[in-house]
């Protein structure tokens, strides 16, 4: 009889990068871990080092990072971590992006331009993750830039849920900022008891290269309240271009509703002054008291991420949290 026992029962770690590690601990919470001790510094001339504090030989770990601004600071020490943990004898490695870096750079637009998202998940794969679970992809196809498991789960449920108990359904109209955008509308429709749709037409002035500006509203919303939906906010310019198009348009109350608060100045000036009733983000971004303002609701995402890695854990089913959304 060997001496020696073997523990072959499985062991969830998870890792927090120093991007939102507010995140991390709620998402812990929900899972009843702790966030993995590490040490993690910038050297003088900014390289980064990472170093954990416990044995992760044989586990099963999740690396959770947000990507706020530095982001290429943020997407760099994830992939160190990843790095780490995979010459650490981590058995498997789940790289957790809450806002998937470089997401708008999904396909080239004109001759002599990178494909950055595919490149962040060709990155991701080098460093040794073996799955990835994102938030609200800016387009659907990212999910086939990387070689393994993507787990592509959906805020909308949350932020549905938000509006259905603040506002009813009588008199609610979903409304996409643009054509493009019309498709995760018609889902935010279902979700709100199919409530009617509309969205922003957009027109580029021929005198001003690239640069769109909102024209007119195809769909009725006089008198209605609208639910202005898209995947991030960033600077703010063309969602409160689509309220005032709105309002002008006779609309009544106007919120708006969006996974990713990236809030790039002067997004908060902006969105304060557009007239919209309420605007309603989730924390897959860290929101510092500098970019918030009155009409704003930030709800959080640890729950939607926490329940995620527990099925992928447990090798159960990520399909039934999307609550037919997907």
């Amino acid at each position: 009889m060997s001496v020696f026992s073997v523990d072959n029962s499985k062991n969830l770690m998870l890792f927090s990068g120093r991007g939102h590690p507010e995140l991390a601990d709620q998402v812990a919470k929900e899972l009843d871990v702790q966030v993995t001790p590490q040490i993690a510094r910038d050297f003088a001339n900014g390289e980064i080092f990472v170093r954990f504090e416990e044995s992760v030989r044989g586990c099963d770990a999740f690396v959770l990072q947000s990507h706020p601004a530095p982001l290429n600071t943020w997407l760099m020490e994830q992939l160190i971590m990843i790095d780490a943990l995979k010459r650490g004898s981590a058995k498997r490695i789940t790289a957790v992006l809450p806002f998937y870096p470089y997401a708008r750079q999904d396909k080239k637009h004109r001759g002599r331009e990178p494909i950055s998202a595919r490149l962040v998940a060709d990155l991701l794969k080098t460093a040794g993750a073996d799955r990835i679970i994102t938030v609200d992809l800016h387009t659907d196809q990212i999910q086939g830039f990387f070689d393994g498991p993507v787990d592509h789960m959906h805020a909308q449920g949350q932020l549905a849920q938000h509006v259905r108990n603040g506002y009813g359904m009588e008199h609610v109209t979903v409304v996409s900022p643009d054509s493009g955008r019309v498709r995760v509308a018609e889902k935010w429709a279902d979700a709100l008891d199919g409530a009617p749709l509309a969205f922003i037409h957009k027109t580029r002035d021929p005198l001003v290269p690239n640069q769109v500006k909102s024209n007119r509203v195809v769909g009725e919303v006089e008198g209605r309240t609208c639910i202005l939906i898209d995947d991030m906010i960033d600077t703010g310019g063309t969602i409160a271009g689509a309220v005032r198009v709105l309002k002008e348009a006779g609309a009544g109350d106007v919120v708006i509703a969006a996974t990713h608060g990236v809030l790039s100045d002067p997004a908060a000036e902006r969105l304060a002054a557009s007239g919209a009733k309420e605007v309603i983000v989730t924390n897959t971004l860290p929101i510092d008291e500098s970019k918030k303002f009155a009409q704003l609701t930030v709800l959080s995402i640890a729950p939607l991420l926490a329940r995620t890695i527990r099925e992928v854990f447990e090798n159960g089913s990520v399909t039934s949290l999307f609550n037919g959304s997907a």
